[in-house]
């Protein structure tokens, strides 16, 4: 199945400030996506480009499970200047939930240029000082060597990512981080999908969701042994973006997982791990009442930030200055200790 050529109109002015697209649905996800808007606004009051939270319908791959934003969320919401858009998920929905960022793209206008967030990322710095070459799509490299995980008598890393760019008539060659050394799993292209950017929403939606569908439907020999779930978005995410032009992220925007965006990933960990000045932008940024009355109602909030849990009783079981390489350990002494709070 080779890319199509794209038929897509230019994007070379890079101080253009993109859509910035964000999902949230009942629970947790909601918010998730208020405190992010809160902290846009508290952040970078600089910010002009739209804020767009995708809201799937309670319907298709939905369908049985509570997915619209309550009331008093959306109600603050739209006073942060977020504007919510229904979609409804045919494909991945409550079977794979992180599917909702491959088919949320629907909800952008095309050829207007996008960027992608996970709802829980904290906005620290000014987001419209970054520079998107948006000809150049690119993601989130704060990841670990989740994926694959070749097994003992092969294929190894090379042979399964080559799998994949044979198979959607991509070049693997120039894929490569030839830095790093043959069989290491960070000379192959892999993204966290906790942001991603690109020109055009419908051309990477499309993508995006063609080559997803494909890869769960026929993994193929080389991925017979590999999960996808959750992996699958991370998987096809890197394929969408050489596709397209793209590639690892250059200086231009070290601020995303900077200084400029944090992406916790769940309370208690951002709580346990990040420095105190993006407690205290949190902590600012969620403090209007309107905002505490909404987010109270959440225990993970109401317990960390609202009643100072957070800072009295997580933050000192953590050595910040020596915590662990992977995120695992940390997960697991929190559950221990019960601020496991999700």
């Amino acid at each position: 199945m080779p890319a199509k050529p794209l038929n897509i109109r230019p994007v070379r002015d890079i101080a253009t400030q993109p859509n910035l697209l964000i999902v949230a649905q009942a629970g947790r996800l909601e918010y998730e996506a208020l405190i992010l808007a809160a902290s846009l606004r508290h952040s970078s009051p600089g910010w002009k480009g739209k804020l767009i939270v995708a809201e799937p319908r309670p319907e298709g791959a939905w369908l049985g499970h509570e997915t619209l934003i309550s009331e008093p969320v959306r109600g603050a919401l739209q006073h942060l200047d977020a504007e919510i858009r229904p979609f409804t998920a045919q494909h991945f929905g409550a079977a794979y939930p992180y599917g909702n960022k491959i088919e949320a793209l629907s909800v952008l206008p095309e050829e207007e240029p996008f960027l992608f967030l996970d709802s829980d990322t904290l906005i620290t710095g000014s987001l419209d000082r970054l520079e998107f070459d948006f000809d150049r799509p690119s993601a989130s490299m704060r990841r670990e060597g989740t994926w694959p995980v070749p097994p003992l008598y092969g294929p190894g890393y090379g042979a399964i990512w080559k799998s994949l760019y044979d198979r959607f008539g991509l070049d693997f060659d120039s894929s490569l981080d030839l830095s790093q050394p043959d069989e290491h799993w960070e000379r192959y292209l892999y993204f966290n999908a906790g942001w991603f950017f690109g020109a055009d929403p419908a051309e990477f939606g499309r993508r995006f969701l063609e080559w997803a569908l494909a890869v769960r439907a026929e993994p193929g020999d080389e991925l017979a042994c590999q999960s996808l779930d959750p992996w699958l978005d991370q998987v096809v995410l890197p394929l969408v973006i050489h596709s397209l032009g793209g590639g690892r992220p250059d200086e231009a925007l070290a601020g995303l997982d900077g200084a400029t965006t944090c992406h916790y990933r769940k309370l208690p960990l951002l709580y346990a791990t990040q420095p105190d000045e993006v407690l205290d932008v949190l902590e600012q940024a969620v403090a209007p009442n309107k905002i505490k009355k909404c987010l109270r109602e959440w225990e993970p909030a109401r317990k960390l930030i609202y009643q100072g849990k957070g800072r009295s009783k997580v933050r000192p079981m953590f050595d910040r200055d020596a915590l662990p390489a992977r995120e695992q350990p940390i997960r697991n002494q929190l559950r221990k200790k019960g601020w496991w709070l999700v």
